[in-house]
């Protein structure tokens, strides 16, 4: 440590921690790969993974244990003990993981190193707990890429309005189908129920609900400027944690910050609506969980405009669609079901 100080050493040291160098494989810069020796540079990777893992599973179970309730771009944020700490992952991990840390993971991590004697509120995830339920998005209708949302959730909320932006009940089949495939309850909120336009259109839309609680999914029925359905709302959230999912400017966040006050609205960023197009604008960047005072969580997810669905082949959605199967399923469905069937094929 000849020419450095204690604290700049120390300094070096948690940077070195946080970035995973300790766990790099290293190969001189030189040293060229080809595909094949690239695959078995992976492979290696993996076994080696496997050893350490061998021998340090003592070691990562004595870990502080936290819950995933941000993800940035370049650090997660996780709440453990009632702190939030600031982390990055293990390089290993990110090599040999066959999936992304999202909102809800719960993680084993390690804490950084103190610098000048002071605890810094920082660590490095070295393992993903196994998840419960989760929420999965694929980047397209051919599910090339997929994406986890949320992990360990309770129920999806899967919120819709009435119009400004129109409501699209094919986008609605979808994420009931995501919902249910993950492990999570599917819940319809129909919002800016205020903005129907005549009797008709209210009953059009009742009768719609109607039909998806034959099919055992809840309905409700919202408007955060007139109050309607906001009780009936906090009964569903009460005591579960709930993803909030939907197109874009449905109102989501504005449901959020009328049954609980006290979540940081710049967080949520309320979104307008596109005049041109009718559509809402992308306002929240990415989920987040929040507490609920009446007990429970929601996760506010970015509004999306497109929802593929994973792990459902062609020849098994029919087991989403009974009532298409059982001939009694109203004209909307049958049509929904015939444009995610050619959209799977």
């Amino acid at each position: 440590m000849k020419g450095r100080n204690k604290s700049s050493y120390s300094a070096d040291l948690t940077n070195d921690f946080l970035s995973g160098a300790f766990d790099e494989d290293r190969v001189e810069e030189n040293e060229k790969f080809s595909d094949r020796s690239k695959h078995a540079q992976h492979h290696k990777t993996i076994k080696t993974q496997a050893a350490r893992d061998a021998n340090s599973t003592v070691e990562v179970d004595a870990m502080p244990l936290g819950e995933v309730i941000q993800v940035h771009s370049l650090f997660l944020e996780v709440l453990s003990g009632g702190v939030v700490y600031r982390c990055t992952q293990r390089k290993t991990l990110a090599k040999v993981s066959d999936t992304q840390i999202v909102v809800g993971d719960f993680v084993k991590f390690a804490l950084a190193p103190e610098r000048n004697d002071v605890v810094a509120n920082e660590g490095a995830i070295a393992r993903i707990e196994p998840r419960r339920t989760i929420l999965m998005r694929a980047d397209s209708f051919k599910a090339i890429e997929v994406h986890p949302i949320v992990a360990n959730a309770d129920q999806m909320l899967i919120v819709a309005a009435l119009h400004l932006p129109e409501v699209k009940w094919g986008l609605v089949d979808r994420m009931v189908i995501a919902a249910r495939s993950g492990g999570l309850a599917p819940v319809i909120c129909l919002n800016k129920i205020d903005t129907a336009a005549s009797e008709q259109d209210l009953a059009d839309a009742a009768a719609v609900l109607a039909h998806y609680e034959t099919l055992g999914v809840p309905t409700l029925r919202t408007s955060a400027p007139t109050g309607q359905g906001l009780d009936a709302l906090r009964d569903v959230l009460r005591d579960k944690t709930s993803v909030l999912a939907g197109h874009s400017g449905v109102g989501k966040s504005s449901l959020v910050r009328v049954v609980e006050p006290s979540i940081d609205l710049a967080a949520l960023r309320v979104g307008a609506i596109s005049q041109v197009h009718s559509k809402g604008m992308h306002t929240t960047t990415s989920a987040r969980k929040f507490p609920l005072s009446f007990g429970g969580h929601v996760i506010d997810t970015p509004g999306v405009k497109l929802f593929g669905l994973w792990n459902t082949p062609a020849d098994g959605l029919i087991a989403h669609y009974p009532d298409v199967e059982a001939g009694t399923a109203p004209t909307w469905r049958a049509e929904s079901y015939e444009r995610i069937l050619k959209s799977l094929t």
